[in-house]
């Protein structure tokens, strides 16, 4: 098989390194990626991101290969099979996001996340491909005798992060989280069987925890874009309830499933589930503006039409008696019952924390094999802000006339 270059505006070319990834790619399991937007409804405040969970994970692929060469560079051994089924691991780490990615995670996989459904679809592919992902499965599931791969995975400073964090800052224009990927990966090593940095690099950690601290205030928890998705969630928290009336939603067949059976058999879910993309949701969306619930047909328009709601933050949490006069407010005003008032009012809160010191901490290390945790080192300024949990809570309501008509 010829094997492709594509060409990338973050790395430039992304060259293809065995024909077995690139038969993966050209699978629909990882085609059907590029119907998925990587940032949700982030495009409603930043128009450009509209890159696609496909480019992602190319770019995580190919930042697997940079990994591989810097610790062979150190004498890794590190052979060709691992290499490829790492190559695989990065490659499809996203099979198992659903349309809009993280939005919709909680009303169609509400039993399932998506990395229960990356691991599940790479499996099926096992199966397909003849047991040739075997050893990518156990690095994905961390249950390889070499922990640093599953760290090159999932971890504080994993290949995903390095990619989607530069890929999202050069999409949205948000120029603080634009990291040095190249530099974090040069000064990645192995210590007994654990990856570990360079102690070199603590300003690039330190910057790096930063720039996602930064990209999740900024860009990831916007409170435009996150008021957009909570409403795309009550979108379908009614579209469950109507799926039974006499006047159901119309929907694609793969999301009239997820409707109708939420606790169904796993391959009966897979089956549905990767015949789903954002088209999907598109579609349901423009249908709902015309549908005889008011509340449904509302959320449809608030979305299509960004006509949304206010959202005011705080560091307190608001107080239940002033959400319920709002939702009475608007149940007035738009003859709405209080359960359909609570689609429009209603409040929550959401909290981020940028470094967990005791989920798999970075570990510093010199050249004689003398380790400290990143948070111990004397160069960090930032240790306190970063290991900081912060906690905001929201309240959101319509903000003015025109949403019911």
């Amino acid at each position: 098989m010829k094997l492709t270059q594509y060409n990338d505006p973050i790395y430039g070319f992304i060259t293809i390194p065995t024909p077995f990834i690139a038969k993966l790619i050209n699978h629909p399991y990882v085609q059907r990626l590029r119907r998925i937007k990587q940032m949700g409804l982030s495009f409603l405040v930043f128009p450009s991101t509209e890159h696609t969970r496909f480019q992602h994970a190319l770019g995580a692929m190919h930042l697997a290969i940079k990994a591989v060469q810097a610790l062979r560079s150190q004498q890794v051994t590190i052979s060709d099979d691992e290499a490829e089924a790492l190559y695989a691991c990065m490659l499809l780490h996203d099979l198992g996001h659903g349309p809009f990615s993280h939005a919709l995670e909680r009303v169609l996989l509400s039993d399932t996340g998506h990395e229960e459904m990356s691991v599940i679809l790479m499996e099926d592919l096992n199966t397909e491909f003849d047991g040739k992902l075997s050893l990518a499965i156990q690095m994905f599931s961390n249950t390889y005798t070499r922990p640093f791969f599953y760290q090159l995975i999932a971890s504080h400073i994993d290949l995903d992060r390095l990619d989607y964090l530069k890929r999202d800052s050069f999409y949205s224009g948000v120029t603080e989280g634009n990291i040095n990927s190249e530099r974090l990966i040069s000064m990645m090593m192995v210590q007994e069987g654990q990856l570990v940095f360079n102690a070199k690099a603590v300003y690039s950690i330190e910057k790096f925890l930063l720039a996602r601290r930064m990209m999740y205030w900024s860009v990831y928890l916007h409170k435009t874009s996150f008021v957009a998705e909570e409403l795309l969630i009550r979108f379908f928290t009614r579209a469950m309830a109507l799926i039974s009336s006499s006047n159901p939603p119309k929907t694609s067949p793969a999301l009239a499933y997820f409707l109708s059976n939420r606790e169904s058999a796993t391959e009966d879910k897979k089956i549905h589930f990767t015949a789903l993309d954002d088209a999907d949701v598109w579609m349901m969306l423009k249908t709902a503006i015309t549908h005889d619930d008011v509340v449904f047909s509302s959320l449809a328009k608030m979305i299509l039409y960004r006509r949304l709601p206010k959202i005011e933050l705080s560091n307190h949490s608001f107080g239940e008696k002033d959400i319920v006069k709002r939702q009475e407010k608007i149940a007035e005003k738009w003859r709405l019952s209080m359960d359909e008032a609570a689609y429009f009012v209603f409040g929550g809160s959401f909290r981020i924390q940028g470094y967990m010191q005791k989920e798999n901490p970075i570990q510093l290390c010199d050249q004689n094999g003398s380790c400290r945790l990143f948070d111990t080192s004397p160069e960090t300024a930032y240790v306190d802000t970063l290991t900081k949990k912060h906690r905001k809570h929201f309240l959101v309501y319509p903000k003015g006339d025109g949403y019911f008509y």
